[in-house]
């Protein structure tokens, strides 16, 4: 389906801010570099976005829900998976991958940077994102765990514990260097938390 006028200058005024927000930090951005660098009138950003914080808050729950999807699919089948091993390692690996994308750690830098003045901002990322992902892993893990093959009765921690036992290492290295892992070493870090999850939680 063809894209609207609307919806190509809506999609343009996001790629611009998040280049601009990336760049100059979000107390540093404005609208006007914004709709400079989208090539549209400022009227045309303030018709799409009220300010600049829904704008801002539009990007990072876009860029949230785009890393999502790449486990959805894996998740959303977990429970009838002929493989369980294989599909939590596909997940995990997944996850990790999307996370520590160059422009999500950048980004992420940047809402914890405002997150005494924007509280607002720093909720939604969490919401959105860490929080989304912990609900939707902890009902899968209850489904395996009536199903006997995962013995998880409180499925909300062990949904966190598998999230940042494949995360935490790559992740927290990132918020610091510059110089990403490279994808094979993040998909180590992904299997090894695979390994010690189901060696606590296995039915």
């Amino acid at each position: 389906m063809e894209e609207t006028r609307s919806a190509r200058k809506r999609r343009a005024i996001l790629d611009a801010a998040r280049a601009v927000f990336l760049r100059n930090g979000y107390q540093g951005t404005s609208m006007d570099e914004v709709a400079a660098l989208a090539e549209v009138s400022k009227q045309t950003v303030y018709k799409h976005f009220a300010d600049k914080e829904r704008l801002f808050t539009e990007i990072i729950t876009n860029d949230i829900r785009e890393g999502g999807q790449r486990s959805d699919v894996v998740l959303d089948q977990l429970p009838d998976s002929a493989d369980l091993e294989h599909d939590l390692r596909e997940i995990a690996r997944r996850l990790v991958t999307a996370v520590t994308q160059p422009h999500l750690i950048r980004m992420r830098r940047v809402v914890i940077g405002e997150a005494d003045r924007f509280p607002d901002l720093a909720r939604t990322w969490y919401s959105s994102g860490p929080e989304r992902g912990y609900e939707r892993l902890a009902h899968r893990f209850a489904q395996l765990t009536d199903q006997g093959r995962l013995n998880t009765p409180d499925p909300l921690p062990a949904a966190q514990q598998f999230v940042w036992l494949a995360l935490s290492v790559p992740l927290n290295k990132a918020m610091f260097d510059p110089e990403p892992y490279p994808v094979d070493e993040l998909h180590r870090f992904a299997d090894e938390g695979v390994r010690t999850f189901l060696a606590a939680y296995r039915g």
